[in-house]
């Protein structure tokens, strides 16, 4: 007969039953387990947290080399910018406007352009503007005078023609949901230089978000204090953040303190989860504050808010977007990513049926704010250590889809751009073909432009890991190579 089970219990201090398993180890085998726990433990805290002060995982930190830039404006054109049409003139292909597509340029691999594809010429006019001469068309006038201060990409390249996996690219370095974003990645490596705001901030359209949503500013399997805190649109972007009126400050203080203490008793040195956790309790509370002042636009000059074209309806929401970017950026905030598109799809650039209705549109919304933004930088010394990205999940085809005058998803060849903080103004990397369909030279990866962006913020790219499933994970994978050719 066997003996009850009360009286069936593992040898522990005193004899008492485990009450964690980590008792469990500490007492079994006389303690050889618990040293591999300890090893296990070491190698996680080692990879879960850049050196820094274990009680504010986001404490500002040195990256591994001197950095040109400080701080990171990236300003997403959701759906996919023409790059025929705004940065990357193709007269062949003008010429070739309503004839087949010639044979000697290869099949167009994507879902909605036929077999034998009618090419589709731009109706742009075009020029060169700046010392430089970079080509630009009459959709960006505002953008003109910023030529010299720009390094234009035009030999992009990815590997999805469906917008949520190109998103998840751009943003993150894979074409699968669930690692890592830019921004999180610079958060860890870095730290933030704002005590009472977040590190990583994520502006998004109000019609709604992107395709790829909120896995395109995740912190995928960085601790959670890395992700992006998204702000909505209007007067309060932040939700929750005043506290009820019946609850004074001064208890406010005091639960939290209480919570901290409890919390600390219990929290082992090397838990980095818990330690975010704590971190974001405290941060929430400093933001009571502070956030209201910072995200307040009223507090800008008339001609500041005028610049932006907050007194335009058509620039008003975007110009918005971007004023608040330089309004954190100057307060700390280590990166803030810009949406210009989302939700519907009459309100990003995705122009499948009209494409000169749509980029009139888009432009119209989205230039005179961009163009402020980096007049607005200039001015107050900023754009020296910012830096600004603009650029979308892909490009556009250089053939109609389906008879009509759109265009649809192409990964083989776009553009994007860089400005500011390193970045050599006025140079042209890379080119597509001569009817912009693939880059076939200085091939561009998302995983080079990951790789640039960080070395400019004093990051290296190889050195910058995490342990995960036994891996030493990174942005950029296995590839990426700093486009040295932009750097000033």
């Amino acid at each position: 007969m066997s003996e009850p089970t009360a009286s069936r219990r593992c040898p522990g201090p005193f004899g008492a039953r485990p009450s964690s398993r980590r008792d469990l180890l500490r007492a079994a085998g006389n303690g050889f387990g618990l040293l591999g726990l300890g090893y296990l433990r070491g190698r996680e805290a080692q990879a879960s947290m850049a050196p820094g002060d274990a009680r504010n995982p986001l404490a500002g930190r040195p990256g591994h080399f001197p950095a040109r830039a400080r701080r990171c404006i990236s300003l997403f054109m959701t759906g996919g910018p023409s790059q025929m049409d705004l940065f990357d003139p193709k007269p062949l292909l003008d010429r070739l406007d309503g004839k087949p597509l010639p044979r000697s340029f290869g099949k167009i691999e994507t879902p909605f352009v036929e077999d034998d594809p009618i090419c589709l010429g731009s109706r742009r006019k075009w020029g060169k503007y700046g010392q430089s001469g970079m080509d630009m068309s009459d959709l960006v006038p505002e953008l003109h005078q910023h030529a010299d201060s720009i390094a234009l990409i035009r030999s992009c390249f990815s590997e999805s023609a469906v917008h949520a996996p190109a998103m998840y690219q751009l943003n993150t370095g894979r074409v699968q949901m669930g690692y890592p974003s830019l921004g999180s990645w610079v958060t860890y490596g870095l730290g933030s230089e704002a005590e009472n705001l977040p590190a990583f901030v994520v502006l998004a359209q109000p019609g709604g978000i992107p395709d790829g949503g909120a896995p395109c500013w995740g912190a995928g399997f960085l601790p959670a204090v890395h992700q992006a805190t998204f702000f909505n649109n209007g007067p309060s972007p932040i939700l929750n953040l005043k506290a009820p009126d019946d609850f004074p400050p001064d208890q406010q203080r005091a639960t939290l303190d209480l919570l901290r203490a409890m919390n600390d008793r219990d929290r082992e040195p090397d838990d980095g989860d818990f330690a975010a956790r704590i971190a974001t309790y405290e941060l929430a509370y400093r933001m009571q504050s502070s956030a209201p002042e910072a995200v307040d636009l009223s507090r800008e000059p008339e001609s500041v808010r005028a610049l932006y074209g907050l007194d335009d309806p058509k620039t008003a929401g975007f110009g918005s977007r971007c004023l608040l970017a330089r309004r954190l950026v100057e307060r700390g905030v280590r990166f803030v990513q810009v949406y210009a598109g989302g939700g519907q799809t009459g309100v990003q650039w995705d122009a499948h049926d009209d494409l000169e209705g749509n980029h009139r549109a888009m432009a119209r919304s989205t230039d005179r704010p961009v163009a402020a933004l980096l007049t607005d930088l200039k001015r107050t010394g900023l754009l020296d250590d910012t830096l600004v990205i603009w650029g979308g999940e892909f490009g556009r085809t250089p053939a109609c889809q389906k008879g009509n005058r759109g265009r649809d998803h192409n990964p083989t060849g776009f553009s994007m751009w860089m400005a500011g903080g390193g970045i050599r103004g006025g140079s042209v990397l890379g080119a597509t073909d001569e009817i912009g369909l693939r880059a076939i030279e200085d091939r561009v990866h998302p995983n080079d432009v990951h790789a640039t962006i960080l070395h400019l913020m004093g990051l290296d790219h190889e050195q910058l890991t995490y342990l995960h499933n036994g891996r030493d994970e990174r942005l950029t994978d296995v590839g990426g190579m700093v486009l040295k050719t932009i750097l000033a």
